[in-house]
């Protein structure tokens, strides 16, 4: 069994200067490839250090919505050169997020950026990776507009109800689930695992955050992923194996990434 952490940030600082070790925890669990994804400048850099550093990494970069502040045209430069590296699959995280205290000072602002990192996205025919917090109306309403369709996008770590899986379905994307999916009460996410097309779903962690049970509570590290996988079969009564290799060929190809 193989696993794919489809997004997670050995880039972070709990991990990056012990990457080794959170490396060799995650093949002890079968997780035998991560995707590093970026948010600023230097996520960004690290995710793509990662990814050379290691045959079984590779990376993403973006602009984060809650950092909005430091996007600006010299960032872009940055992060298109980045985007020509042969180990940058994707351009993420980007997206909204509602959850923040200056929520009316920065709205306006993470629309444009989204919107604008998705045009450069298709410019250069990479996926994206979407962060989407308290904001399903906005998020779906740029990448409706963008039509997505030709480059790809996943919606990390979704939290939707069916409604809005199939919505984000039609539009093409694929979406990826956390540990939320372990947790107990997260109904409306239980729901959405169990109706999402297996050709359509990856696993991930979002480590250091969103720690899956039996862990919730501790730090999350790529190796948890497992547990997701655990998760994702109990709902959908198939053998971990099924899900494991089903998420990991998925994000092989969302990334196009050689198995």
């Amino acid at each position: 069994m193989e696993i794919f952490d489809s997004h997670t940030h050995l880039n972070d600082d709990a991990f990056y200067e012990d990457a080794d070790t959170y490396n060799q925890h995650a093949a002890a669990s079968h997780v035998t490839r991560i995707m590093n994804v970026g948010s600023d400048a230097k996520l960004n850099e690290r995710a793509i250090e990662l990814a050379h550093h290691y045959n079984n990494m590779w990376a993403a970069v973006g602009w984060h919505p809650e950092e909005v502040e430091t996007y600006n045209n010299a960032a872009e430069e940055t992060m298109i050169g980045q985007l020509q590296d042969t180990r940058v699959m994707a351009l993420g995280e980007i997206g909204l997020d509602y959850h923040v205290d200056n929520l009316n000072a920065v709205v306006e602002d993470q629309k444009r950026i989204f919107a604008r990192q998705v045009d450069i996205a298709k410019s250069l025919g990479k996926p994206v990776v979407i962060h989407n917090r308290d904001a399903f109306e906005d998020t779906y309403a740029i990448l409706k507009a963008a039509d997505i369709r030709d480059i790809g996008g996943v919606m990390h770590s979704f939290n939707g109800d069916p409604e809005w899986l199939k919505r984000f379905l039609d539009l093409g994307m694929v979406v990826s689930y956390s540990g939320v999916a372990s947790f107990k009460n997260a109904h409306e996410v239980h729901d959405s695992v169990k109706q999402t097309p297996l050709d359509r779903m990856l696993v991930e962690t979002d480590a250091p955050y969103l720690t899956p049970e039996p862990h919730r509570g501790e730090q999350n590290e790529p190796a948890n992923v497992a547990f997701t996988v655990q998760a994702v079969a109990k709902l959908r009564q198939q053998s971990e194996l099924e899900i494991a290799d089903a998420t990991y060929a998925n994000a092989n190809r969302f990334f196009g990434i050689e198995d």
